[in-house]
């Protein structure tokens, strides 16, 4: 039987270098109150220092200064080591990786999530060919993110042969404390996910402490008698599950974009998908419409965060949302995404289901289509998201989906920096463009590797506001460029290298560019 403690008393027993798993995913189910009363007691007491944090797609609000999830943690000397997916929603820690003030590791999502899986069954780690010619692949970086992580005399990834066959061998270690949440504990320990939105890997997680010898805690939202929960509503049994800490209600929020509970996000109630609010005609909703004429009936569709998420909110304006399944790799299937701060979850949700399983899923091939942001792509056809400058990031689950994926498109402005571009008329006029280039000779950094989709056969396609281009043998080929366009000002000057022009370069569909609805529910699929 679990016994309930404070924040506090939680907090106490985190003791320096111990490896602690934090769970939570973005804006959701982050264990605040946990957090928060780690950084009170290292600034009183000095401890515990020097921790490695484990984690999937960090907690945070995306705030740079006083950020809540991760970000908490941000003492300097509270943290040695990052293990992590992702850290943009922790801004604060990823600088902290950035600026080489602690050691970051930061591997594909859907590893980290079969690493805990694989730690708790005792395994010795994840074989997977998942990174293979990204930054991943120790011929590259080996998951290492700075210098830190180069001095440290651990490899967190290898490459070996099977049969003639390359793979990644990511090898599994200890974790000796977990930050979890749920919504109820029964006074027994079980944990029932009733008010969260999304249930990630917080059942792996505990079972990758709980049976390595380590302790599990888990912030709840009240505690109830025993008897109270339905079987099959309880995620966690009590089995696994050592100290149960019940959170003030302003460190237990279901999710940081919005405040309050909000169960069309549960699957609870759904709510009339018109109150979704429709996208401006601008840039982005250009990029998005163009994504969604993509969209075809009975396929499972992956959105990445950012300009592709508006793909969903396109589907859902243009009355389609039902005729594709839209997934998250957080392990939401169906329904509407939510957009920004609030990426990983979704509105009516027909299905939620754990991260691990979910990137089971997805290595196994089962989507048919992905949408996916990018921030760089280079001559190669190779994308970055993870790494710019100082700012490190991580990949999330960009490798695991845009490697298994038979189609992906990724979306992106042509350019970066200040502009002034606008949609009107059915063209797209350009006042100001902006500075920065995107389309460059070489990444900083390789998230997707274009080798590696050519030799798989993939179909790569990469969306603009402005251009369309596919990846061939023979690098970029630009497709379509949008009405209002010039070929050689706004496109081939604003790239660093040259990409082939199609013999049949079209225009974008006008529709993309028109104040009305687009009407794709009419269109043949």
């Amino acid at each position: 039987m679990s016994k309930e403690i404070t924040a506090q008393e939680a907090a106490s027993l985190i003791r320096d270098h111990m490896t602690v798993a934090v769970g939570g995913f973005g804006s959701y189910s982050s264990p605040d109150a946990l957090l928060q009363a780690t950084a009170d007691r290292y600034e009183q007491e000095g401890h515990p220092k020097n921790l490695t944090i484990v984690t999937g797609v960090s907690p945070g609000d995306f705030q740079k200064e006083n950020g809540a999830g991760l970000s908490r943690l941000k003492a300097e000397g509270l943290l040695s080591t990052l293990i992590a997916g992702h850290l943009g929603n922790s801004p604060e820690i990823s600088a902290i990786v950035g600026e080489n003030r602690a050691a970051g590791y930061l591997l594909p999502l859907g590893v980290v999530m079969h690493l805990l899986r694989a730690i708790a069954g005792k395994e010795p780690g994840v074989l997977t060919s998942v990174g293979l010619g990204t930054f991943a692949d120790p011929r590259h970086e080996g998951c290492k993110a700075n210098d830190l992580a180069k001095r440290q005399d651990r490899d967190i990834v290898e490459l070996i042969s099977i049969c003639g066959q390359e793979y990644l061998f990511y090898p599994a270690f200890p974790i000796d404390c977990c930050f979890i949440r749920g919504t109820y504990a029964d006074t027994a320990g079980n944990i029932s996910m009733r008010h969260e939105a999304l249930d990630e890997a917080q059942l792996q997680m505990a079972a990758a402490v709980h049976n390595n010898g380590g302790i599990v805690i888990v912030q709840v939202e009240d505690i109830v008698e025993t008897g109270n929960l339905p079987a099959r509503e309880v995620r966690i049994p009590r089995a696994m599950v050592d100290y149960v800490v019940k959170a003030e209600s302003k460190f237990h929020m279901q999710y940081y974009a919005n405040a309050g509970y909000h169960p069309e996000m549960t699957g609870e109630l759904r709510c009339p998908t018109d109150a979704i609010s429709s996208m401006p005609l601008d840039v982005r909703k250009v990029i998005a419409r163009r994504g969604a004429m993509e969209l075809r009936p009975n396929c499972l569709i992956n959105l990445g965060i950012g300009l592709p998420s508006g793909v969903g909110t396109i589907a859902n304006e243009e009355g389609i949302a039902d005729q594709a399944t839209l997934s998250l790799e957080s392990g939401v299937f169906g329904g509407v995404p939510v957009p920004g701060k609030g990426f990983g979850g979704a509105i009516n949700p027909e299905a939620i289901c754990n991260a691990p399983d979910t990137f089971d899923f997805y290595n196994g091939g089962i989507l048919d289509m992905t949408f996916l942001g990018a921030a760089e792509v280079d001559v190669h056809g190779n994308v970055n998201v993870s790494k710019f400058g100082t700012r490190c990031t991580g990949p999330g689950g960009f490798i695991n989906i845009s490697q298994n994926t038979p189609r992906v498109f990724f979306m992106m402005n042509f350019t970066s920096g200040m502009s002034d571009i606008l949609v009107e008329d059915g063209k797209l006029k350009i006042l100001q463009d902006g500075t920065g280039i995107k389309f460059v000779e070489q990444v900083q950094q390789i998230t997707f590797s274009g080798d590696h989709a050519v030799k798989t056969g993939q179909q790569i396609t990469y969306i603009t506001e402005r251009a369309v281009f596919q990846l061939t043998k023979q690098g970029l080929l630009l497709t379509e460029i949008a009405p209002g366009i010039d070929l050689e000002r706004d496109i081939l000057r604003r790239m660093n290298f040259r990409p082939i022009v199609s013999e049949t370069l079209r225009s974008m569909d006008s529709r993309i560019f028109s104040s009305e609805v687009m009407g794709l529910q009419q269109s043949e699929k």
